[in-house]
């Protein structure tokens, strides 16, 4: 396996995330997002990791997070297994379910946090499959806008840089074309 360029460190914030092996899906139907979900709480939570924010997407997955380990690289390799395990069981597949190992990007700046919520929540709309982001049942957005009472997410570090839940429903509505480019080094190639 190549060198990983990020280094994971305790105390700071991350997007991870990876795609299909070929740009194949990864959730096939309902009950693997959920069971993804479980795998997540069950391996990394609650003392390794924070959940920032979340999107899983039909073949693909983004993970907001907030470190409390340096270790995420040993750590999330025995999830994602369990998980591809499960898949190729359930589905009678083998092989490689992700596109090598996952992706990991130190977000930095506080700017890239807050537009990196608002690309993870965005995503299913701009891929068409919502239109809405709170339509999307496979994302934090619901438990920021407050219509889930979720325990996954931790949405205290964005919401609080907002007056209200409905300050940050429209900066989320205020996304324009072009602004991914501030982010664009944090996003799926």
């Amino acid at each position: 396996m190549p060198y990983r360029k990020v280094v994971f460190r305790a105390g700071e914030y991350y997007h991870l995330y990876n795609r299909g092996n070929n740009y194949q899906p990864v959730f096939f139907e309902r009950e693997n997002y959920l069971y993804f979900l479980r795998q997540l709480r069950e391996y990394l939570l609650p003392t390794l990791i924070e959940i920032v924010a979340y999107c899983l997407m039909p073949n693909h997955y983004h993970l907001l997070v907030y470190l409390k380990t340096d270790d995420l690289a040993s750590l999330m390799q025995p999830f994602l297994l369990s998980y591809t395990k499960a898949i190729n069981k359930r589905y009678q597949r083998i092989g490689s379910l992700f596109q090598g190992r996952f992706k990991g990007v130190h977000v930095d700046r506080n700017e890239y946090l807050l537009h990196l919520s608002r690309y993870v929540h965005l995503n299913p709309v701009i891929a068409g499959l919502a239109s809405k982001p709170e339509d999307w049942e496979f994302s934090s957005y619901r438990e920021y806008a407050g219509l889930r009472n979720g325990t996954l997410p931790r949405p205290e570090a964005i919401l609080s840089q907002f007056l209200s839940v409905a300050d940050y429903h429209r900066f989320i509505e205020a996304y324009v074309e072009g602004d991914e480019q501030i982010i664009k080094h944090l996003t799926l190639e």
